[in-house]
């Protein structure tokens, strides 16, 4: 099978995908040593999960950043983010910003400028904060410097539809819904209807949930809100990312589909030049 689009020349199998949602780094939720030594994975680790997968690049934040409950620092973390993506062919950077650290505010206006970062990281579930309080002064920012944003989305400190007021005043913002399926209330729609409510045409989801893997789900938002408002992610070391390919591949969705998730839609939407892929 032959896709449309940057992909027009290549099947879908063959395809090398653009990953937009991944980790990197030492996990840790202190539920039970296994599952932190299992959800764990450094750089080069995720590059070669990622090939692996047939992914050509991944964007990645570092878990040093998004889990201050168990002792993490954002602020460290983006500091030890830009060294190693730096480093490792086949990253991009995600720069964390967390409202309640402002320092983290000075560090992505520095890091946005750098090649290899692609925008913004928020997590209100891991940081402690409901974006209904703080997303003005997020978007503000992120407005200024037209930075795209990747968000958690689909707990209580995170509801879509609470991202749509700061979206419809900043266009300028793209903003990555991630998390396809994730919804506090076990409602796996909260992210498809946010876009379907919002006025301008930056909102995109992600499918790095575990709740893609059910069935329907992707098909299901294919069909709501088109193939254009939806982005290949893994939320790799924490899940396969071997696995989540197959998900896209095997899709009931059509290969002009299936290559602008897995692709078309962030070399569109990051701006990446061919050569870099």
């Amino acid at each position: 099978m032959r896709a449309k689009g940057a992909a027009k020349d290549m099947t879908i199998e063959s395809l090398e995908a653009i990953d937009v949602h991944a980790h990197f780094g030492i996990y840790k939720n202190g539920r039970h040593p296994l599952v932190d030594e299992f959800l764990s994975g450094d750089a080069d680790v995720v590059v070669e999960r990622a090939r692996a997968a047939r992914t050509r690049l991944t964007i990645a934040s570092p878990l040093l950043a998004l889990m201050p409950r168990f002792g993490a620092d954002p602020v460290g973390g983006n500091i030890e983010a830009a060294r190693v993506v730096a480093q490792t062919d086949g990253l991009l950077q995600w720069v964390v910003i967390d409202p309640l650290k402002p320092e983290t505010y000075d560090q992505a206006d520095a890091m946005l400028k750098l090649p290899k970062c692609a925008g913004i990281k928020i997590h209100p579930e891991e940081h402690g904060y409901k974006i209904a309080e703080h997303g003005a002064p997020i978007f503000r920012f992120a407005a200024a410097r037209r930075a795209i944003i990747l968000t958690h989305s689909g707990e209580q400190n995170s509801l879509p539809m609470d991202f749509v007021p700061f979206a419809d005043e900043f266009p300028e913002v793209r903003l990555i819904l991630a998390h396809l399926g994730c919804g506090w209330d076990g409602d796996p729609s909260h992210q498809v209807r946010a876009i379907q409510a919002s006025r301008h045409d930056n909102l995109f989801v992600d499918t790095s949930s575990a709740m893609s893997i059910m069935s329907n789900l992707v098909e299901w938002a294919v069909r709501e809100i088109g193939a254009e408002k939806m982005l290949y992610g893994t939320d790799t070391p924490l899940y396969s990312a071997a696995m989540q390919r197959a998900r896209i591949d095997s899709a009931a969705i059509s290969d002009e589909a299936k290559a602008l998730i897995l692709r078309d839609n962030a070399v569109r939407l990051f701006g990446l030049e061919q050569e870099a892929l």
